[in-house]
């Protein structure tokens, strides 16, 4: 069974003063195109069957606006977590969940794609190796396990900005 690895990086937050990094709100825009990487997952990938969150208010307000509805799981490990973190995380997968969606930040988002991707010359990995602004989301297809993924194991099949 082939997996499908989403990794998205929060919408634009808003800096309120006096508001800690981990409980910044999302701005307008941060929704608007968490919204729009929402229609963008429905309409481009399998369904979401399961997603992993950090639990810091911007990725929580950037999950609900895409509107994906699968079952969620916020963990705190995710906020400022290296790339073998979150593949350590992704490794704890069920394996009855074809789609996993990983809500995190920069520099984790970004680094992790680009650590299990096994074709970096591919288009895909250009664009992303170039910028991962915010909302952007990185598809990676795996063909094992959950358990069994590490670097350099995945293909990078789609990186899509919404905007």
């Amino acid at each position: 069974m082939v997996r499908n690895l989403i990794l998205m990086r929060h919408g634009k937050s808003s800096y309120p003063p006096g508001v800690t990094d981990h409980e910044r709100p999302l701005a307008p825009r941060g929704r608007r195109e968490a919204g729009l990487a929402g229609d963008w997952l429905r309409s481009a990938l399998p369904p979401v069957d399961a997603v992993l969150c950090s639990d810091a208010a911007r990725t929580r307000e950037t999950l609900a606006a895409t509107g994906v509805t699968a079952p969620v799981s916020y963990e705190p490990a995710i906020y400022e977590a290296s790339p073998q973190a979150l593949i350590d995380l992704v490794r704890l997968g069920d394996d009855d969940v074809r789609t996993l969606l990983l809500i995190g930040h920069a520099p984790g988002m970004p680094a992790t794609a680009w650590e299990l991707a096994a074709n970096r010359d591919s288009a895909p990995a250009e664009e992303l190796s170039r910028k991962f602004p915010t909302s952007a989301l990185a598809v990676l297809e795996f063909g094992r396990p959950w358990a069994d993924v590490d670097p350099g194991t995945g293909e990078l099949v789609r990186f899509h900005v919404p905007r």
